[in-house]
């Protein structure tokens, strides 16, 4: 299964657990306790990460970012947000920065600094 077929799936899992609280789930259980404990987890789940990038432990990196980007999709859901909000917000960036590698470019030919010898 490829990343966004992955997260996807898991979105529209952690969306009917919103929907359609059940007993016993851990997310179920995150929106019950609200934004407060969703974003106190993000922040743990961070810091684990960071703890395990410096100690060059791959395979708790992944695990860790894998946590990471579950609490950020409760979160996600919690406020109302979709992957497709921030997949716009991706491209208008890129554009962004697509055009202000061009407008160096133009500016940069505009204003060489070619020398001329005039004898």
């Amino acid at each position: 299964m490829n990343l966004q077929d992955a997260l996807t799936q898991e979105f529209e899992v952690i969306q009917k657990r919103k929907a359609e609280p059940q007993e016993g789930s851990y997310t179920s259980y995150l929106f019950g306790k609200g934004i407060d404990k969703i974003l106190k987890k993000i922040g743990e789940e961070a810091t684990e990460v960071i703890i395990a990038a410096k100690d060059k432990k791959n395979d708790e990196v992944v695990g860790e970012v894998c946590d990471v980007l579950f609490h950020t999709e409760v979160m996600m859901c919690e406020l109302g947000i979709t992957w497709d909000d921030i997949a716009a917000e991706l491209t208008r960036r890129r554009e962004k920065e697509n055009m202000n590698i061009e407008k160096e470019a133009k500016r940069k030919a505009e204003n060489r600094t070619d020398e001329t010898v005039i004898n």
